[in-house]
């Protein structure tokens, strides 16, 4: 196969500034294709094939070349892809024969080279999940597909198939998720299809956290992580758009975006938003019938989508969002009513930002643990998530 020499250079410039300077990929991959519209569809998917897979392998990249030189792991990359080196790539690190050779002697290094993770990331997570680490690691290492939530306010899964294959788009029905579509290996959905309200880009996972809240219709409830609504626009389809729901966040931005969605969602959309603010909150308080605390988390769950992730992570800062989900824990219970549903969720696969906190709360008394969903990439495939319903005791 043929490689162009401008897809190679932009490819290795992104990974660089990942690496180098802690950029997110996802916002560099889009920064760089907005930045070159004539790129077609073969040319992105190289240079996002790449990116992704250089900075998912890293580590074990680097064993492969003796380097860690950007160019070198892009070169062991496409080796990996299939590709002959061209001659005008150059690197610093092992030549091309030493790098096949090097494969073979992968499988003999530490866990941590040949899953290609931190060294303290993968202490912490044997020393949370034991012998399960193995296998939730692999997992997270594996490519994922895009899976789409049908928006049930707008169309059914048969129709949103039916509408989807007029754009010879394959989507197929997730088992055991009424309303979760996934699309093939490689395959993603074009802008102006997002825009179009009918589906949402939802990972499987995560559309198994709102179900938890068992809404109604007719009810309050509060979203109080809500970001750009992902599980908010979920609610307003389970509770019919009838009722109320508070989108709350600090982040301006995302509640401006959850706006927009839920516009596209329903012309009327029963949504609105919040800036967290003390006088939000106490005006809020014992009103909601319902609250999801979607957690500040470690988003360890997410590395099959945000690779780069793993290697931003510090230990420090896993500490504190430690520390945010106890402090919202405190918070944002006094939002529910007596007798209230409240769901507490987070991205990652780590016990101590899950159970940890259901124990932490059940040890505060006053609610009950009612429901507990453990989301596992190893068993599902899908993103890790975690979950855990409980009730307000009656006053």
């Amino acid at each position: 196969m043929k490689m162009h020499r401008i897809l190679a250079v932009a490819a290795s410039e992104i990974i660089n500034a990942v690496f180098s300077e802690q950029k997110v990929l996802d916002r560099e991959l889009a920064k760089a294709f907005e930045s070159h519209p004539k790129w077609g569809k073969r040319d992105r998917s190289f240079i996002a094939e790449t990116v992704f897979e250089v900075v998912r392998w890293r580590r074990a990249l680097s064993f492969l070349t003796g380097s860690e030189d950007t160019n070198a792991l892009c070169a062991a990359q496409w080796l990996r892809m299939g590709f002959e080196l061209p001659e005008w790539w150059s690197y610093e690190g092992a030549d091309v024969d030493t790098i096949k050779a090097r494969e073979s002697e992968l499988a003999e290094q530490p866990r941590a080279v040949r899953e290609s993770i931190p060294d303290w990331l993968d202490a912490l997570g044997a020393e949370e999940l034991g012998g399960a680490w193995d296998g939730e690691l692999a997992a997270l290492n594996q490519r994922t597909c895009v899976y789409l939530r049908v928006n049930t306010l707008k169309s059914t899964r048969a129709e949103a198939l039916a509408w989807l294959a007029g754009y010879n788009i394959v989507a197929n029905e997730v088992p055991r998720l009424p309303d979760a579509l996934s699309l093939n290996p490689g395959k993603t959905l074009a802008k102006s299809l997002r825009l179009d309200g009918r589906v949402e880009i939802q990972d499987a996972g995560s559309q198994m956290i709102a179900p938890l809240l068992d809404p109604q219709p007719g009810e309050c409830i509060v979203d109080t992580c809500a970001g750009a609504g992902g599980k908010s626009l979920h609610l307003a389809a389970l509770m019919q758009n009838k009722g109320r729901i508070i989108g709350m966040d600090i982040v301006p931005r995302k509640l401006k975006e959850l706006e927009r969605r839920a516009k596209r969602a329903h012309r009327s959309p029963c949504i609105e938003t919040k800036l967290i603010t003390p006088k939000a909150l106490a005006s809020l308080a014992g009103v909601a019938d319902r609250v999801l605390i979607d957690a500040p988390c470690s988003g360890l769950g997410t590395l099959k989508r945000q690779p780069d992730l793993k290697w931003r992570l510090k230990p420090a800062q896993l500490d504190r969002v430690r520390t945010i989900q106890a402090e919202l824990l405190d918070a944002y219970t006094a939002l529910l009513k007596p007798g209230g549903r409240l769901v507490f969720a987070t991205c990652s696969v780590l016990p101590s930002e899950n159970r940890a906190n259901v124990d932490r709360l059940l040890s505060a008394g006053g609610f009950s643990l009612v429901e507990e969903c453990t989301v596992s990439p190893a068993a599902t495939g899908y993103d890790g998530f975690y979950a855990a319903a409980f009730v307000k005791d009656p006053a």
